[in-house]
């Protein structure tokens, strides 16, 4: 029998597919969003995976979920008629991590920094071997003020966050390892995305251990070019799209099985491949970008090389007409030096700051929410849904619901479908994780084994 695994805090399923591929039976699962909940779903549907059977979804804020409700889903399963409640091998949870980011304002009274604490009340009730918690860098130099443990623990104000939670895990019984970054680009994932990754376990388990790399060296890593390179849409690409990469092929075949062990009956469609429709004016402007470059190097290159914008246009009619103390010709001469002020920039490139240009031969950058942060290295437009999913490590078979972007105050309530992809965790990641756990099990397999004989 598979060991028998939780994921809170799941998300559209990216640690989800990880755990399912080291080989764990997913038995509940829970999140707060009806549109990930949609995908979820979907995707267990897919893999055999049913609701009421053989796993349950609880769509809930984990601050009104009791840990009764939990046994009690898991013990209503079909699969459980009759029998005893069984033993929880490993809860895997990440909690929401904005609150720890170290991309904007960061609040120590942010109400989501202290969700763990309802992830370590589910786990002191489900008592499991093994408990793996996902974050983002921040959480290492995180504080809190005023944070009260799961026994009542006070915790003076300025307390770093690795600190409460290992105390707090001592406090109820688990040892556990130093919290590591892991980049996600060490274990097969074409993208460099570092996370924090806190192990606990039983004191009566062996310990595990964090995975060491599978792609140690730069020229082992997958890259943007082996990940997305199929999906140009251009046909008249320079680009040799005869022969799969090693990458693309697993993305195709599958590497998340079904229950009974067979691959996803899969008809080859890629979905989620939508592309946003660019007119001539952004197509220019994107086009203005070389691989690898951020806007910030745009700029720079600009201002010491100078462009011709003869050659754009749509984009020489917008300067003209925002600039307009100035001729054509000046504007092109001007441009021509690099000899440009801040106006003439922003007549260009508009006010963002943070647009990306991937770079084929690399691994890309970290992948957010926000797909205008992106362009594809080979056409002049963002990347769609399914390129980014092939970035994060997702099986081209798992497809992403709900609306494909939103924007304005829409955001706080909606997961669109790249919201979805950039909030997982890596399924390729998540996999190297769950290994461990699930060696760590063997091992106490095997001792058990061995003492009864």
């Amino acid at each position: 029998m598979k060991p028998f695994a939780i994921d809170l805090f799941c998300g559209a399923g990216g640690m989800s597919e990880g755990i399912l591929q080291a080989g764990f039976h997913i038995l509940f699962s829970s999140d707060i969003n009806e549109d990930v909940e949609r995908t979820y779903r979907n995707r267990h549907d897919q893999l055999g995976l049913i609701q009421g059977v053989n796993t349950f979804f609880k769509r809930t804020d984990i601050r009104e979920l009791p840990s009764s409700e939990i046994i009690k889903s898991i013990q209503n399963l079909k699969m459980f008629q009759n029998k005893p409640f069984p033993k929880i091998d490993a809860i895997f949870g990440g909690p929401p991590c904005q609150g720890f980011s170290r991309a904007g304002l960061r609040k120590k009274d942010d109400p989501r920094n202290t969700l763990f604490k309802e992830y370590l009340r589910i786990i002191n009730d489900l008592r499991p071997s093994y408990v793996v918690m996902e974050n983002v860098e921040g959480f290492n130099d995180s504080r809190l003020d005023g944070f009260v443990g799961v026994k009542g623990t006070a915790y003076p104000d300025n307390s770093l966050v690795p600190e409460i939670l290992r105390n707090e895990f001592s406090k109820i019984g688990y040892n556990t390892l130093p919290p590591q970054v892991l980049d996600s680009s060490d274990f097969g994932v074409p993208q460099r995305r570092r996370r924090v990754i806190f192990i606990g376990y039983l004191n009566t388990v062996k310990p595990p251990t964090y995975p060491t790399s599978t792609t140690p060296n730069e020229t082992e890593k997958v890259t943007v070019l082996d990940a997305i390179s199929d999906l140009i849409v251009n046909q008249n690409s320079k680009l040799n799209l005869n022969k799969l990469s090693k990458y693309q092929t697993e993305s195709h075949r599958g590497r998340t099985k079904t229950f009974s062990g067979k691959s996803v009956d899969y008809n080859g469609e890629i979905y989620n491949h939508d592309q946003s429709r660019h007119n001539e004016l952004i197509t220019e402007r994107f086009s203005l970008f070389r691989e690898g470059e951020s806007s910030a190097v745009l700029v720079k290159r600009i201002k010491s090389e100078g462009i011709d914008l003869r050659q754009y246009p749509s984009l020489l009619k917008e300067c003209e007409r925002k600039l307009t103390d100035y001729t054509a010709q000046q504007i092109i001469d001007l441009f021509k030096t690099g000899n440009i002020s801040d106006e003439f920039l922003d007549a260009l490139l508009t006010k963002k700051s943070n647009r990306f240009r991937l770079n084929r031969y690399s691994v890309a950058p970290t992948m957010v929410t926000l797909p205008d942060d992106f362009l594809t290295p080979f056409e002049h437009r963002i990347p769609t849904v399914r390129e980014m999913a092939r970035i994060q490590s997702f099986d081209d078979s798992f497809i992403f619901l709900g609306k494909r972007t939103t924007g304005g105050p829409r955001r706080k309530v909606e997961v669109p479908q790249y919201t979805q992809v950039g909030n997982a965790v890596p399924p390729l990641l998540a996999r190297a994780i769950a290994l461990e756990i699930m060696k760590a099990i063997q091992l106490n397999e095997t001792a058990l084994q061995l003492s009864t004989t």
